[in-house]
């Protein structure tokens, strides 16, 4: 993929408009059905004028993954800034990656599917913010006694992580028929279920 997005330095709330109207095209419908035209017809400006902030769709591709990555470590940083009341950290944080794997839709994934180069740069920033911040709230929830003081915080974040890597990666997708959004609650909810305290534990 190229290093740089942009082509030049323009108005920054036209480039936000930009991406905002790629990352909603693209993460719903997929990025090689939308074209430059389809965007520039949307958002009422000239090619011209789209093609002087990003010169490239592919440029724009990567510009809409790292607007959505920041976006998501913000909340990831959001949610785990005060850790005083646990259970409501694990409640931001399930909310908030229900959010932002809800938007990504099973088109996206098959395109990206195509681009290895491109997922690859996607997971290894996700294994820096699982570890990063999933970390801190399994080591913060073992302190308090939500989770289990016989397992590691370190074991549990790097379990989870191997099965994201696992599970959330496009071809096993496409193959289990999951969504980001479904294989992620399924693995946080087997994950969780094991390591939570047999106290906090739901009743079923």
């Amino acid at each position: 993929m190229p290093k740089s997005p942009r082509t030049q330095s323009i108005n920054p709330t036209a480039t936000q408009r930009i991406i905002a109207s790629a990352r909603r095209h693209f993460f719903a419908h997929g990025f090689r059905s939308v074209t430059m035209d389809d965007l520039a017809r949307e958002l009422g400006m000239s090619k011209k004028t789209l093609y002087a902030s990003f010169r490239a769709k592919s440029f724009l591709l990567k510009a809409v993954i790292e607007d959505k990555l920041q976006n998501i470590e913000t909340d990831l940083h959001r949610s785990t800034a005060d850790c005083s009341d646990i259970s409501r950290v694990l409640h931001d944080l399930l909310a908030c990656l229900q959010r932002h794997t809800g938007e990504i839709q099973p088109p996206f994934v098959r395109d990206i599917q195509r681009e290895p180069e491109l997922f690859t740069m996607v997971e290894n920033r996700r294994r820096i913010l699982i570890r990063r911040y999933f970390g801190k709230f399994f080591d913060q929830a073992r302190k308090t006694g939500m989770v289990r003081k016989d397992i590691a915080a370190t074991i549990i974040t790097e379990m989870l992580l191997a099965s994201v890597q696992a599970i959330l990666n496009p071809g096993r997708m496409t193959e289990l028929g999951l969504t980001p959004r479904t294989g992620f609650t399924a693995i946080i909810t087997v994950i969780l279920e094991g390591v939570l305290a047999q106290a906090k534990r739901p009743r079923s």
